[in-house]
């Protein structure tokens, strides 16, 4: 009886084929996240070196505030701000995209709705909203209104001016596509152009997140005692530095959480804006 041998059958192992050799996995350090995570690492330690050597009134080091993250978080207090802080925070920039989003398309899509806003959003934008926040504390009172505006007027003029950019430079050749297709105003919006501004939307949405929580401080130095900006004054008002780092690093993570999370979403709902480093 004759035995006859046959080959494995996998993917790639067809006659005539060639199988691709497997990249090889680049050294450490040439990675992306041994630099990444390797220079933060070398801050930490020498700051956690140094810290100890400068006055411990104003200064203090990793070690310390991670023992104050510790007691604040157990005693409930840095959760409770936080929260508030949050709250904040989500409603200013839900607001500042639901109206910068369909304003920034209007003004793209209709010449004399562009021209009539062009002149007082430039000029809202290019002054100072810190100066703006007390008068809008005396308008809106000292509470959650005053701070949801601030946050709302730090935030929103990124998503509209991104989003504008992204409008205006839609492909002209698919907006004929679409209208010799009989397509409307709307289908227009929904096939073309926010598909296409759709990556500038997000840009705009991760510098108002920044924008957004530098109002937020901002606004709760101005009014009512709570968030994570009054923490910072009143620990820095009696030179409880340790205490002072817990919230600014907190809204350090914070912002990076949020601008992460913000690129999973657009890396999910907009692939083809996708590009690799």
């Amino acid at each position: 009886m004759t035995v006859i041998n046959q080959a494995p059958a996998h993917a790639g192992a067809i006659a005539g084929q060639t199988v691709a050799p497997t990249p090889e996995r680049a050294p450490l350090w040439r990675q992306r996240a041994f630099f990444r995570y390797g220079f933060l690492i070398l801050i930490l330690a020498v700051w956690e070196l140094l810290g100890p050597l400068v006055n411990p009134i104003l200064f203090s080091h990793p070690s310390k505030i991670a023992a104050a993250f510790y007691e604040l978080t157990m005693s409930g207090e840095l959760p409770y701000y936080a929260a508030e802080s949050l709250q904040i925070l989500f409603y200013g920039l839900a607001f500042a995209i639901m109206v910068g989003v369909p304003l920034a398309v209007l003004m793209a899509r209709f010449k004399p709705i562009d021209w009539a806003l062009d002149l007082p959003i430039n000029a809202l934008y290019s002054t100072p909203m810190v100066a703006l926040v007390p008068l809008l504390v005396l308008w809106f009172g000292i509470y959650m209104q005053a701070k949801i505006i601030v946050v709302f007027l730090f935030a929103v003029f990124p998503i509209l001016i991104n989003t504008y950019q992204g409008v205006r430079e839609c492909d002209r050749n698919m907006i004929e596509v679409a209208r010799s297709f009989r397509s409307n105003e709307w289908k227009m919006w929904q096939d073309v152009l926010f598909p296409f501004a759709l990556p500038y939307i997000a840009a705009g949405v991760r510098l108002a997140i920044g924008r957004g929580l530098v109002g937020m401080v901002i606004a709760e130095f101005y009014t009512t005692i709570s968030g994570l900006g009054f923490m910072i004054s009143r620990y820095a008002n009696i030179f409880e530095t340790d205490k002072t780092f817990v919230p600014v690093i907190l809204l350090m993570f914070l912002g990076i959480a949020l601008t992460a999370s913000l690129k999973w979403v657009e890396r999910r709902i907009a692939p083809w804006s996708r590009v690799e480093h």
